[in-house]
């Protein structure tokens, strides 16, 4: 990757068969599906991919098999967070001796209430910095309960010459994009929207340059992102507007489910299980789901078709 990543860089959900195992072929089609829907990048092992139900090994054979099968179709971004400053070191190690082109990591926290404070966390990435040559996005999101100062994050992007992203997701993230830019300026070349795109035409006026969502309708949200950086204010809130009642209904009814739940109606996926403790969607849930991605004609809905 020689420049800053813009546009629609999305998470790859990971697929199960229904007994949960890893299923890798299934794998190979998303990301292939992932490209078709116009992703500029693909990230891979976040939140949205369930990392937090994948063993060592498993994450180990994602990383590999997904950065083989995109084989430099998109830049893939390579999750490694972990509350281990030792671990997530050598994950960041492994993620760029595979062909990560960037890697993408939340601060060390345990729980809601087992972090440490700014200088351990300084240091967590600044560990990481020191073995990569490749960019590191931080994750500022609230499920780590970590709060991470404007401060911080500005420190973060003037002394560590591999963090200038930023994917921004927590309350009144807009007003926190608009902070950092201030604070950090030209250290700052990649500040991204979260959350599904639920904030994205205020993150976008605050500065953001593109966004994370799921990979659920990155084809539609794209459009928001290029109109909007090309100065043209209506067309993108023209399509935001029709891309809301499927944010809306993904970000507060389905979470990570849905992206899974609509592969498998396009034949992109077997199945869309979730490894308990996680349940599978109610019935009333994905019957609105998927009347929405129908409505919205979403490309992984007829993919696999």
């Amino acid at each position: 990757m020689t420049q800053p990543l813009t546009g629609i860089l999305p998470v790859a959900p990971t697929p199960f068969h229904d007994d949960g195992r890893l299923d890798e072929d299934g794998m190979r089609r998303v990301i292939d599906c992932m490209i078709d829907q116009g992703s500029d990048a693909i990230c891979v092992l976040a939140n949205y991919s369930e990392q937090f139900v994948l063993s060592d090994d498993e994450r180990a054979a994602l990383t590999r098999l997904c950065l083989e099968h995109a084989a430099g179709r998109v830049p893939v971004i390579v999750t490694i967070s972990h509350f281990s400053t030792a671990i997530v070191v050598e994950r960041a190690r492994q993620a760029q001796a595979m062909g990560a082109a960037m890697v993408m990591m939340m601060p060390p926290y345990h729980g809601s209430g087992l972090y440490p404070g700014p200088q351990g966390i300084f240091e967590h990435f600044a560990a990481v910095d020191d073995v990569l040559s490749i960019p590191i996005m931080v994750q500022d999101a609230p499920l780590s309960g970590v709060a991470l100062s404007v401060d911080l994050l500005a420190r973060m992007a003037r002394e560590l010459a591999n963090v200038s992203c930023f994917k921004i997701e927590c309350p009144f993230a807009a007003d926190k994009i608009a902070a950092l830019l201030a604070a950090a300026g030209e250290h700052v070349l990649g500040p991204y929207d979260g959350e599904e795109g639920v904030t994205l035409l205020a993150d976008l006026d605050a500065g953001a340059t593109g966004s994370m969502t799921s990979a659920l309708q990155p084809e539609r949200i794209r459009p928001i992102i290029t109109e909007h950086r090309a100065g043209n204010a209506a067309a993108a809130l023209g399509h935001w507007q029709h891309c809301l009642p499927l944010i809306n209904h993904e970000n507060r009814q389905c979470g990570l489910r849905a992206t899974k739940a609509v592969f498998k109606a396009g034949g992109v996926i077997r199945s869309d299980h979730v490894r308990h403790p996680q349940v599978p969607l109610s019935t009333r849930t994905l019957d609105r789901l998927l009347g929405l991605a129908r409505e919205a004609d979403l490309i992984a809905m007829r993919w696999g078709r």
